[in-house]
């Protein structure tokens, strides 16, 4: 693999593995996806890599590499290390400026010749682990990747048991699996060395470095074809960071500050939703749902999930496994309430208690579904609250697919949109949009002030012709006795 005598047929890599690049990226993948690169991109340790003329976002990352040893064809998961041959060092360089023409293919930014260094040694699979190797990167000796594959979502495994079911892997094919975070720009007059070890394995056994020294390039792409374009975002991509980009940090969103939810929780959905109307939002409660946790508040900050009616067909391809479902609950953070899309079928759970506790040991402040809920007397019992149209005991896939998360979504005769404020009691639950909180806190607050005020005249016998609401006179006694 090292000497470029025999190149690989087939070079196949996974877009997204590590947790590590997959938080980095802000992005879950269901299952994975995978380009192909030339065997012409392969370079041996110790050469060199043009970053082509007229571009600037070339970016190393140091993979797994795998080599396939026998054929495997529609191999079975637990059968699938036995068609490794070897493990050594990748680096899956690309450049982010041809990304545009990609689409996801990936062969104008990766492509390239010398794209792929492979090496320098091999290590024999059926000497290790292969949920416990690590991989590390150094930038002109600087460490920038350090992580292992204990906790990759996809193992290796799978990723050849998968492959195995569309194609033939061939003897000295390479499967890249994933790079970690910490994969940044380089530019002329660097190096890069890329190591695998596995140092627990008896001998510690290692790829050694894979040295690849960057170079300026005379040549510049797109002649004949798509050119160099980048933005924002493929700056941000390629050096992992608006920081490490030198980009300005992005304005801060909506903030629902401690200050906020202490005045929300002074004030009734009633009040809120009167000051809302007085807005011209009429069509801003999820209508149809009953608390978990009556007498309690929820406030917090929508995250949005949906569901499809159920087809069997799409069941199967997005039922099982690391569906939307587990993905949203699993994504929630301090503060998040989880709205779930089921167009109002109640004839089935669309949470239970596994999921109701993960979103609470996540900090989420509550659940809220035009659905029905699972296990609802363990729901119940738990800390977070939640809203539904009550307990049902069918499992997921008798009415919905889980579909995708935080987009616009309808629930309850409402849309939501993911960061839209969430306000529940015994009332039911109110949407506020962001840029309305603070006024229509602030002027419910005013709200109950004049309403206790207004109680208080009527339980003293006053009549309510022209108290409530109050005229002239009223409102000048108000102001005098609330000073």
């Amino acid at each position: 693999m090292t000497d470029n005598d025999r190149r690989p047929g087939k070079i196949i890599a996974v877009h997204l593995n590590y947790p590590s690049r997959i938080a980095q990226r802000g992005r879950m993948p269901a299952q994975p996806s995978y380009f192909l690169k030339p065997s012409t991109s392969v370079a041996a340790s110790g050469g060199v890599i043009e970053r082509p003329a007229g571009t600037e976002l070339l970016a190393f990352e140091g993979e797994v590499a795998l080599v396939i040893g026998e054929p495997a064809k529609n191999v079975a998961r637990e059968d699938a290390w036995a068609h490794v041959a070897s493990v050594t060092a990748a680096n899956d360089f690309g450049v982010y400026d041809l990304r545009s023409a990609d689409k996801g293919s990936n062969l104008r930014s990766k492509g390239g010749d010398g794209f792929t260094p492979l090496g320098p040694d091999l290590i024999d699979a059926r000497s290790v682990d292969p949920a416990a190797l690590r991989i590390r990167t150094w930038v002109d000796g600087a460490l920038v990747q350090d992580d292992t594959t204990a906790g990759l979502v996809f193992p290796f495994e799978q990723l050849i048991a998968d492959l195995s079911q569309l194609i033939t892997l061939e003897p000295g094919d390479v499967i890249l699996t994933g790079t970690p975070a910490g994969s940044s720009v380089v530019i002329p007059g660097q190096t890069v060395e890329v190591e695998v070890d596995a140092p627990d394995a008896p001998g510690a056994p290692s790829s050694g470095r894979l040295v690849t020294h960057v170079v300026q390039g005379a040549v510049a792409p797109g002649a004949f074809g798509a050119g160099p374009q980048i933005d924002d975002l493929q700056r941000v991509e390629a050096w992992g960071s608006r920081e490490a980009a030198g980009l300005p940090p992005l304005p801060v969103p909506f903030e629902l500050t401690p200050e906020l939810r202490s005045k929300l929780a002074s004030v009734g959905t009633a009040t809120l939703s009167a000051q809302l109307r007085k807005r011209g939002l009429d069509s801003v409660t999820i209508d149809g749902v009953h608390p978990t946790h009556p007498g309690e508040r929820m406030i917090g900050r929508a995250r949005t999930l949906r569901f499809l009616p159920n087809r069997e067909d799409l069941f199967e391809s997005h039922g099982g496994g690391y569906n939307a479902q587990k993905r949203a609950f699993d994504s929630l953070g301090p503060g998040d309430v989880l709205v779930i899309e089921a167009r109002g079928e109640a004839g089935t759970g669309t949470v239970g208690d596994i999921l109701a506790l993960r979103a609470q040991v996540l900090g989420a402040a509550g659940i809220v579904t035009d659905g029905g809920i699972r296990d609802l007397a363990a729901v119940t019992a738990l800390e977070i609250p939640a809203y539904s149209q009550g307990g049902h005991p069918a499992v997921l896939g008798r009415r919905h697919v889980p579909w995708d998360t935080d987009l616009t979504i309808a629930c309850g005769g409402t849309a939501v949109q993911p960061g839209d404020v969430i306000v529940g009691d015994d009332d039911g639950v109110l949407v506020i949009p962001p840029r309305l909180v603070q006024e229509v806190v602030d002027a419910a607050i005013a709200q109950e002030r004049e309403e206790t005020f207004i109680a208080a005249q009527v339980a003293a016998g006053e009549s309510v012709d022209g108290l409530y609401p109050m005229n002239a006179e009223w409102k000048k006694r108000f102001d005098e006795e609330t000073r």
